[in-house]
């Protein structure tokens, strides 16, 4: 009767989240309008919107571009493909690019940090094209990663056809897309230690005798609370664009907007929505990754109990004031059938508020459980009449 009245529960819970309504959108109609072509404002941690206008317009990026550069970088990094000592030379190709630049040389022998910093904080094209280069051997190459990237992030509306920025007919992208890039960019902490950066100088040429000295072209790390990122970008084309990002307590927020008609209107429009979005909203981490979240019983294995976990962190984002309103359901069977194999996803932990889904986040085993032979359940059966004769006997 009991294994009854849970699984009819369990059904019943699978039912509401099928058909309830799960809403990822915050995005509500703030006292305000945004002075840009399209904007859009995130939570990054959930990828939940806050604000949004036009956001799935296509339009040119510009230098907002190098996001996804600086992605392919950081994944490049971490999977230890590449170092940041690494020596790149610089290609007459490289070398020959105009726009924002660092004015390095054809034949010049830089780090890829050098080159980060270059492309984080002044937008060189030049690095720009050098990192793309010595990731992917060629900018063609490259360009098929970003664009495999762009598809695997959900980026629907962008088309990148060069690593730039440079203003071409099929070279485009959205807001929304932006956020998505960024948020993901945001995930290799790293990042910041460059996007950060105010001021800087580097050393360029053939020699390394010629100083540059860098000034981030994203004014808001100086002059914004929390400011950490990321990326402005402008062409004649394009307008004045910018994609930013900000931390305060536990609440990091990107905002994109695209198509100002001045520099100080991007700044001024994206301080504006960042302020909107801490004004109004609260980060709550649910649980971190990797926290054990329950044991339950294995039937047939060659162990008798498996040790469940969050395979994620699980953020909720609410709004000031209604924290205590989050309620949380962990979804999993009463039991699990051998075998079983590393992060296999064996339930959810959902949470809601007000019966709306608002995130939820897999609950995997990280321990393999055999499924038992003849011996081990044997064994098994020894080891519980011994237990059971020793409590006796006690």
């Amino acid at each position: 009767m009991k294994f009854k009245l849970k699984l009819l529960s369990t059904i019943i819970l699978i039912f509401f989240i099928m058909f309830s309504s799960i809403n990822y959108t915050y995005a509500t109609t703030p006292p305000f309008k945004i002075e840009a072509k399209s904007s859009i404002l995130i939570d990054a941690m959930t990828g939940n919107v806050m604000y949004q206008s036009n956001a799935d317009e296509k339009l040119p990026p510009a230098s907002i571009t190098k996001i996804m550069v600086l992605l392919l970088a950081m994944e490049s990094l971490e999977n230890n493909t590449m170092k940041l000592k690494d020596e790149v030379t610089v290609s007459e190709y490289a070398a020959s690019m105009g726009g924002s630049q660092v004015y390095l040389e054809a034949g010049e022998v830089n780090t890829v940090e050098t080159l980060l910093k270059a492309i984080a904080v002044r937008s060189g094209n030049d690095a720009a094209v050098a990192l793309a280069e010595h990731i992917a051997g060629s900018e063609e190459l490259f360009l098929k990663k970003m664009n495999e990237k762009a598809k695997q992030l959900g980026m629907k509306n962008t088309h990148f056809s060069n690593v730039t920025g440079f203003d071409k007919e099929d070279h485009y992208t959205t807001a929304y897309d932006i956020s998505l890039m960024s948020k993901e960019l945001l995930k290799h902490k790293q990042i910041t230690q460059w996007t950060n950066i105010w001021m800087i100088t580097i050393n360029v040429g053939k020699k390394h005798d010629v100083e540059q000295g860098l000034v981030n072209t994203n004014r808001l790390i100086r002059f914004y609370k929390g400011a950490n990122g990321i990326k402005t970008g402008y062409t004649s084309k394009s307008g004045h664009c910018l994609a930013a990002s900000a931390t305060r307590n536990n609440l990091t927020l990107i905002s994109v907007v695209l198509g100002c008609n001045s520099s100080d209107i991007r700044f001024r429009e994206s301080k504006k929505l960042l302020d909107y979005g801490f004004a109004t909203y609260d980060s709550v981490q649910i649980c971190k990754k990797n926290a054990k979240i329950k044991t339950i019983d294995v039937m047939k294995g060659k162990e008798s109990k498996v040790d469940i976990y969050a395979a994620d962190n699980l953020y909720a984002l609410v709004n000031k004031g209604t924290k205590d309103k989050i309620e949380s359901k962990v979804n999993l069977p009463e039991y699990l059938d051998c075998p079983l194999s590393t992060n296999d996803k064996v339930g959810e932990l959902i949470i809601m508020m007000d019966k709306k889904i608002i995130g939820k986040v897999d609950l995997i085993v990280k321990d393999e459980v055999k499924k038992a032979n003849v011996i081990d359940m044997f064994e098994k059966i020894f080891s519980l009449m011994t237990k059971k004769q020793i409590k006796q006997e006690s």
